[in-house]
Formats: C-alpha cells, sequence, structure tokens
C-alpha cells in the first residue's frame, strides 16, 4: 500500500509512503477501495495551505510508523470496491469522490442510497458533509466513462466557480462596476469567468495575471481585460470594485486595496495558489475581506433548493464549461503517485502550464 505525504508545516517536504501490505482489511461494516485515478491542481496546494484552518488535514490520516508531522492532501477521482462487509455495496462497483493519493483507503459508509453514501469514518464526522458524500457513479443516468478525466479534474474547481458566481449574484455584485480575478488563469477564477462571461447582469470581468500568462488568459476570451499583476495602478480603473482572489498574494491584495480604497467594496479570498506570498500586509482592508468556504454556500443552496435541484443547476454548469474548456485543455497522464512526486514541486511552485490538466492514474 502507497501513500503520497507531504510536511504539514513545510508541505514542500513531501514523500511516498509504502508499507507492506497489499491492502488494508476491512472491519465491521467498512470496505477497502482501491483509488484508480484522480486530478491534481492548484486548488490541491489551497487544501494544504488550508490544511490547519479549514480541517483538509483530518480528512485521511496518513499511514506508517513515522507519521508525526505528515499529512495527506486531498483530492478528488474515481476507486473502485475490492472489498466490501457492507450489505448493497458490492465488490467491483466504482465510486467518484474525495480520495486520498494512494493505493487503497478504508471506508466506512452511511446513509447508503441508490446514487450515494457518506463515508460515516469518526475522524470525518466533523467535517463538511460535502467533502464525504461519494457517488455511485454507475448508477447516474446517461453516465459515460469517457468524461471521468474531465470531471476529476473539473468538477471540483467549476463547482466552486459556480457558488461563486451565485454568491455574487445573489447579492447583487455588491455594487460592484467591476469584478476583479486575482490568477486568473487558474482553473477556478477561469469557471467563475466562464459563469461571468455567460450572465448579461455580471459587472466587467477583470483578470489579472503574471507576464508569463497574460497571452493564455486573453486567448481563452471570456475576460474583459487583462492586466499584469505589475500594472495595476498604471491600467486598472479604479471604480468600484469586487475582488475575487485565488492566488493568496497578499502583497498583491494589499496593492489592489491601497489603489482602490473606498472602491474596493468586497474582497473574496478562495485559493492561495501562491501560498508562499501568504502573510500579514497591512494595506488590506481586512472588515472588507472574508474567505469563501464554497461548503458553506453549497450547504445553503441545498436546504433552500433541495440537493436534486441544486445539483441539477451546478452540474448542468460543470458540464457545459468544462465542455468549452475542451478548447485550451490539455490533458497530461501520469502514472502512480511516482508519477504525482514527479510533478509536485511544479504546481507548488506555480510553474505548471495553465492549459495543463494533471491525471494521476493509480
Amino acid at each position: 500500500m502507497k501513500q503520497f505525504q507531504v510536511e504539514m508545516n513545510q508541505f514542500g517536504n513531501h514523500r511516498i509512503e509504502n508499507i507492506d501490505l497489499n491492502m488494508p482489511e476491512a472491519g465491521s461494516d467498512e470496505m477497502v477501495v482501491k483509488v484508480e485515478k484522480f486530478g491534481f491542481s492548484a486548488n490541491n496546494v489551497t487544501y494544504a495551505a488550508a490544511g490547519d484552518r479549514l480541517g483538509y488535514w483530518q480528512f485521511f490520516p496518513p499511514i506508517g510508523s513515522d507519521i508525526e508531522g505528515w499529512g495527506v492532501i486531498p483530492v478528488w477521482g474515481f476507486a473502485e470496491i475490492v472489498t466490501s462487509n457492507v450489505e448493497g455495496l458490492d465488490p467491483g462497483e466504482r465510486l467518484f469522490g474525495y480520495f486520498p493519493p494512494a493505493t487503497h483507503l478504508v471506508m466506512k459508509p452511511q446513509k447508503i442510497a441508490d446514487g450515494q453514501f457518506l463515508d460515516g469514518a469518526e475522524h470525518r464526522s466533523q467535517l463538511p458533509v460535502g467533502y464525504n458524500i461519494y457517488r455511485r457513479i454507475e448508477a447516474e443516468p446517461g453516465y459515460d466513462r469517457n468524461g471521468d478525466d474531465l470531471r476529476m479534474l473539473l468538477y471540483p474547481l467549476y463547482l466552486t466557480s459556480y457558488v461563486l458566481w451565485d454568491f455574487l449574484k445573489e447579492n447583487d455584485w455588491f455594487g460592484a462596476e467591476q469584478i476583479i480575478l486575482g490568477s486568473a488563469s487558474s482553473k477556478t477564477a477561469i469557471g467563475l469567468a466562464y459563469a461571468l462571461h455567460g450572465d448579461d447582469e455580471a459587472p466587467d470581468v477583470v483578470g489579472l495575471t503574471s507576464a508569463r500568462n497574460v497571452e493564455f488568459v486573453q486567448e481563452i476570451g471570456i475576460y474583459d481585460s487583462c492586466i499584469q499583476y505589475d500594472e495595476i495602478e498604471t491600467r486598472l480603473e479604479n471604480k468600484p470594485s469586487v475582488i475575487v482572489d485565488m492566488s493568496g498574494n497578499s502583497g498583491m491584495i494589499g496593492s489592489l486595496h491601497a489603489y482602490l480604497g473606498d472602491n474596493m467594496l468586497r474582497t473574496s479570498n478562495v485559493g492561495i495558489t501562491h501560498w508562499e506570498d501568504f502573510k500579514p500586509d497591512d494595506r488590506i482592508i481586512r472588515d472588507r475581506s472574508e474567505f469563501f468556504f464554497a461548503p458553506s454556500q453549497i450547504q445553503k443552496r441545498i436546504k433552500e433548493w433541495g440537493a436534486e435541484e441544486f445539483g441539477k443547476r451546478s452540474s448542468g454548469f460543470v458540464f457545459k464549461t468544462a465542455m468549452a474548456s475542451n478548447a485550451w485543455l490539455n490533458m497530461r497522464k501520469l502514472e502512480g503517485v511516482e508519477g504525482l512526486a514527479g510533478v509536485y514541486d511544479e504546481v507548488l511552485n506555480g510553474n505548471q502550464d495553465p492549459r495543463d490538466g494533471l491525471l494521476i492514474y493509480m
């Protein structure tokens, strides 16, 4: 059994833990799944950077003996049941959901329904329910295995994009005349830009990005304008603005706040792709800034709309936007946790081509 682990306080350090066991055993009311494949992106870096604050380290405890200080970054992907002591969940069935970057996982299914169930493992009981839901994909109407790669890579990103758009629209854009997206080349920002571009009521959308990604951001054709980080004071219009930031670059956010002043109406911090720049900055206007936690908006809408209606609306957006993304997306398939280890530093340090989608096949 293998598992990819990172040092929690210095997650640039990583290792593959390999224990002398083909797979773990399933206890009473438990089952073991074999992870088939998963996506990996800058979104997973955010899971690590916010691991302590938002509980991401708690989902999948590290295996092995020397585990002090080490953690496991969650990923989205597919798995197959290999052994089961759970009635109604049999070996061979395939699942979609939240997994560790590992060969196997022991699960304790609860609230089993035709289309889904929850992992009721005790250490996950206090964590956001949205991350504990597993889809029984073969029960999905019209399921097509050919769509697996796009789903495991883009579903978690574009679902966040959808609820961000929904949150902004629900609040009438907070009165903004422009929405500024930091780290505009990130896939979550691109998904939000697709949603805003398709909404006739939305304000103009400004993409902020690095010099090396300007051409890519412009080519997608969904931003009204594209500005480099060092052009904020020379090219950005100073008018009522909402900032949605995927980067976590405190210096850049501080520069925006200082430049916009009273025109900075609200900042939603979503990601921490520039984790090394996530530091205090006295220029940041704290009382108009918040960390956007997608599961909270998801739960709100499920309560208001019902789970079926939320699923219908959000899945429709994710599918349509994923199909549009095929025009620029370059899928890179890698083998095993060793393949992940080989590209981890590239993703962590922001050196990945934004066109690339990383798929780890186990």
